[in-house]
């Protein structure tokens, strides 16, 4: 038999118990009705699409997967379960603080998830009220502890700096809370306010307090130490994990490679091409039972296009990126497109160049929006 194209699968669920201020995903808080017809849309979709490749990695993301009804997330794993899966292969499921029963988890890791992966922000109350989080630390933590009693030996926890209202030191207590209870892996991502989110309405009319620049570059600066003191290295901007349990899945986008998304709104890249389904969850559902085309839009990207993601992204990570890679993927030399670039931003100290590889240094990485910017083409 000829050899099957290796990707990941990233697998989309919009259903949310409420929306959170911050967020811009296209996630919805109020169809719940279509819940279990989604789910059978998805399967069919799974089972058309997926079903030629050869699985490297799956990631199911929202949304709020979680929130699935054990019966509905039984039914997606059973679907699951009949494509051509990489053995031991990294798969990761995003769970909500609150919407786990121990029924449910189980249910997960019988269905073959290994990894899940955890959104709680902040570790304070009043924070996580603030930025329209439904669950409390305390559930957060005796969610956590029900998964490593099921099993889970892969944990992620996502957590957010530059918050309303945030002091340095409720960022320094979230860091070292989490820390000490010991996940895998640990995400800190800055907020950013997005355009036709809760916050961006309180932003405009002045009614957002967010800490000043610098008192972010200090949140970030502070992530490092106190992470890698605890033993989590950073391999990414904004991604912290113990040795070994860096996320594969991720890094597939970080590295360019191929991915197919199914479910609404998910995003496919494959041979260069992005491919994006319907937002509009019902539209979804009735265009995959009807057997019509559920693309929004295909787009193949020019070679201009594939350089600057694979540049873009790939910087993103600490280790940077292989001028060998480069010159195997574009036939070019990375000297014959960015010589100047290159030259100026190593002159400025935010690059650096150590053998094949091209990567950030630290000052780099806090001002990665600027050189970034260099090397759009």
């Amino acid at each position: 038999m000829e050899n099957k194209k290796e990707l990941s699968l990233y697998i989309h669920i919009p259903f949310c118990k409420q929306k959170c201020f911050y967020c811009d995903f296209p996630s919805y808080a109020s169809i719940d009705y279509l819940r279990e017809d989604y789910v059978k849309a998805l399967c069919k979709e799974i089972e058309e699409k997926a079903i030629d490749y050869k699985i490297k990695s799956i990631f199911i993301g929202g949304g709020t997967p979680s929130y699935l009804e054990t019966k509905e997330i039984a039914k997606l794993l059973k679907t699951i379960s009949k494509l051509d899966l990489e053995e031991g292969m990294e798969f990761t499921m995003e769970c909500n603080p609150g919407a786990l029963a121990e029924e449910k988890l189980k249910t997960m890791i019988e269905g073959g998830v290994n990894r899940i992966s955890m959104g709680l922000q902040a570790v304070q109350n009043s924070l996580l009220k603030d930025i329209g989080r439904i669950h409390t630390f305390k559930e957060f933590t005796e969610n956590f502890n029900l998964a490593r009693k099921v099993g889970f030996k892969n944990i992620n926890v996502d957590l957010m700096f530059g918050l309303p209202n945030q002091s340095f030191d409720e960022w320094k207590e979230s860091l070292e809370t989490i820390a000490d209870l010991n996940p895998e892996h640990i995400s800190a991502y800055s907020l950013i306010v997005e355009e036709g989110t809760a916050f961006y309405k309180l932003w405009e009319r002045n009614k957002l307090i967010l800490p000043t620049e610098e008192d972010e570059r200090r949140m970030y600066s502070e992530t490092k130490e106190i992470l890698k003191a605890k033993g989590y290295h950073q391999y990414e901007i904004s991604n912290y994990s113990k040795e070994g349990y860096e996320c594969y899945h991720n890094k597939v986008y970080w590295e360019s490679k191929n991915y197919l998304g199914v479910g609404s709104a998910s995003t496919s890249f494959i041979d260069g091409k992005r491919i994006k389904n319907i937002e509009n969850v019902k539209a979804y559902i009735d265009g995959i039972m009807e057997g019509k085309s559920i693309v929004l839009e295909e787009n193949e990207n020019s070679k201009e296009d594939n350089i600057e993601e694979f540049v873009f992204m790939g910087l993103r990570m600490i280790e940077g990126i292989s001028k060998e890679e480069f010159k195997r993927r574009f036939k070019s030399d990375i000297y014959e497109i960015y010589s100047k670039e290159i030259e100026k931003n190593i002159e400025n100290g935010l690059l650096l160049e150590v053998g094949d590889r091209l990567k950030l240094t630290e000052k780099g990485i806090e001002f990665s929006n600027l050189v970034m910017s260099d090397f759009i083409l």
